[in-house]
C-alpha cells in the first residue's frame, strides 16, 4: 500500500503507514494508521552545574590513594610497661591497642601492625571499687559440672601473668590474626624480664 500522508514537525518526521489488521484478535476495523518517527540529532545541552563537575574530576585526579601495610616489610619496636600500681582494665585496653598498631598512621585492620610489649610487675595491678572480691573469673573444666569461678584477689595471688594476659585477650580481635597479635606480648610478675636483648624502650601508659 503506499503511504497516505508525510509532513515534518521540527525535529520529528512523521510518516503513517497503513497495517492490515484483518485477522487479528481485537481488531474490527479492516486496517489501522502506524506513526512511524525518525529523530533528528539534537543540539548538546549545556552542563548547568559545570563548576561542580570540574572540581569532582580534580579530586580525582589528584585523590590519594588508600595506603594497605605489609606484614613482612613492617619494623617493629619493642616496649616495657610496668603495670606497678595501675588498673587492670586500663593497662590491658592500652596494650592491646598496641598489639594492633592501632597507635600508628599506617594502621592496616587486616595486618598484623602492632609492636611488642613486655609488663613486667604484673602481679602490683590493682582494681578499683569492690571487684577484687565481687568480679569472678569463670571457666569450665570440659568436664560435667565442671563450671568453677575464682575471685580475682586469689587469682592475682595465684596466677597474676594469667589474669593480665585474660584481659588482654579478650580485648583483641577474634582468629587467627587477633591470637597472632598476641604472641608479642610478654608478661612478668616481678620486676625482671628475659628480653633485654631487643632493648626495650619504656612505655608510660596513663
Amino acid at each position: 500500500m503506499t503511504v497516505l500522508r508525510e509532513k515534518t514537525e521540527k525535529s520529528l518526521k512523521i510518516r503513517e503507514i497503513p497495517l492490515d489488521t484483518k485477522g487479528m484478535i481485537g481488531y474490527n476495523k479492516p486496517c489501522v494508521f502506524v506513526r512511524i518517527g525518525v529523530l533528528r540529532p539534537q543540539p548538546r545541552k549545556l552542563n548547568c552545574n559545570l563548576n561542580a563537575t570540574r572540581t569532582l574530576n580534580y579530586h580525582r585526579r589528584n585523590a590519594m590513594k588508600t595506603y594497605m601495610a605489609k606484614g613482612e616489610t613492617l619494623e617493629r619496636k619493642w616496649y616495657v610497661v610496668d603495670a606497678d600500681g595501675m588498673v587492670l582494665g586500663r593497662l590491658a585496653s592500652q596494650v592491646a591497642a598496641i598489639l594492633r598498631g592501632k597507635h600508628k598512621p599506617i594502621y592496616t585492620p587486616h595486618v598484623d601492625t602492632g609492636d611488642h610489649v613486655i609488663i613486667v610487675n604484673a602481679a602490683k595491678v590493682t582494681l578499683t571499687g569492690r571487684k577484687l572480691d565481687g568480679k569472678k573469673y569463670v571457666h569450665h573444666t570440659g568436664y560435667p559440672g565442671g563450671l568453677k569461678e575464682v575471685s580475682y584477689r586469689e587469682l592475682l595471688d595465684k596466677k597474676p601473668e594469667f589474669a593480665v594476659y585474660e584481659a588482654i585477650r579478650r580485648m583483641m580481635p577474634k582468629g587467627p590474626l587477633g591470637r597472632q597479635m598476641l604472641t608479642k606480648v610478654r608478661i612478668y610478675a616481678g620486676p625482671e624480664h628475659n628480653n633485654a636483648a631487643q632493648k626495650p624502650e619504656v612505655l608510660v601508659l596513663k
